[in-house]
């Protein structure tokens, strides 16, 4: 009897000290976790409105966490598919073109929930609220800011949507891209182009930049007063953005991103405002199922071209 107890006791000591090793095996091969921050928003904003997420991460995972803030949306795109990124949060259109890059370089783990708790947001053309423009008819022969190419609300979705209703960029006396949603808009304000096109819930008071997204973001930050902008044009419901996390994560660090952000909303508020851009209900599973029309949207403007 003695015997068979120091037996199972030395091999409980055993499987201990081999789960203590693979859990410290997995933060050696992983020793710093780089999380990507998308462009659109000037970079020690996005610094500071994602710090709390870098802190809250860093501590859960027992790691160093990094924040990359790109230029732009390619650069967390490239990031992610070079392995050199390990999460982040992208529009639709950014996941779309990683995945037909590479469809096994990331998996979409979340997507935002809206104040109603809906999973989809809009586009929306705006203009300065002193211009003659009033609706899409008053853009012709006008100048059009683009967010970004990889942008879902300040690019793909105004392109197709548009153009199903015969709108091409030849409509526009001239279209560009601001360098991201926020650059944008201070673009239309500074008068060097027209109109742009942004993202948001398009729920809430249009004075307060609406319940989430980037007016919303400019608003808080001092940035915007909505009473100087006017929306012309609306797009239809489009998938909210995943947050992605690169496939080759251990499946511990894994769970402990997941477990976090699926109660952050609850455990904590302030930090889901700030990383997300606004109110919401908090984040919900999502799979790459849910972004297949998105997909399918990208691959047909790609192969327009």
């Amino acid at each position: 009897m003695i015997k068979t107890t120091l037996t199972a006791l030395v091999l409980g000591a055993t499987a201990l000290t081999s789960t203590a090793a693979l859990a410290q095996d997995w933060r050696a091969d992983l020793p710093v976790f780089r999380v990507g921050l998308l462009g659109g928003e000037n970079e020690a904003d996005r610094l500071r409105n994602n710090e709390c997420f870098r802190v809250a991460l860093e501590e859960a995972l027992g790691v160093e966490v990094q924040l990359f803030p790109a230029a732009d949306y390619a650069g967390v795109m490239q990031g992610l598919l070079a392995e050199q990124l390990d999460f982040a949060t992208l529009g639709a259109s950014g996941y779309a073109g990683i995945y037909m890059q590479d469809a096994e370089a990331v998996e979409p783990i979340f997507v935002g929930s809206e104040a109603d708790a809906s999973t989809g947001y809009v586009a929306m053309m705006y203009v300065r609220a002193d211009s003659d423009i009033q609706t899409l008819d008053d853009m012709e022969g006008r100048s059009l800011a683009y967010a970004d190419p990889n942008s879902t609300s300040g690019y793909l979705v105004p392109q197709f949507e548009l153009g199903r209703m015969g709108i091409t960029d030849d409509y526009f006396s001239q279209t560009g891209f601001g360098g991201g949603h926020e650059q944008a808009v201070i673009a239309v304000l500074n008068g060097q182009y027209d109109a742009g096109v942004t993202w948001t819930s398009g729920q809430g008071e249009h004075a307060e930049g609406y319940t989430r997204g980037n007016f919303r973001t400019m608003v808080n930050n001092g940035l915007v007063d909505m009473n100087d902008l006017r929306v012309i044009w609306t797009s239809g419901i489009i998938p909210n953005g995943p947050a992605v996390i690169r496939t080759g994560v251990p499946d511990e660090a894994r769970q402990i991103v997941y477990d976090y952000l699926l109660t952050q909303h609850e455990t904590d508020p302030a930090c889901y405002t700030a990383f997300s851009m606004g109110e919401g209900q908090g984040w919900v599973p999502v799979d790459h199922e849910f972004y297949e029309g998105v997909i399918a949207m990208r691959e047909a403007t790609t192969q327009s071209r």
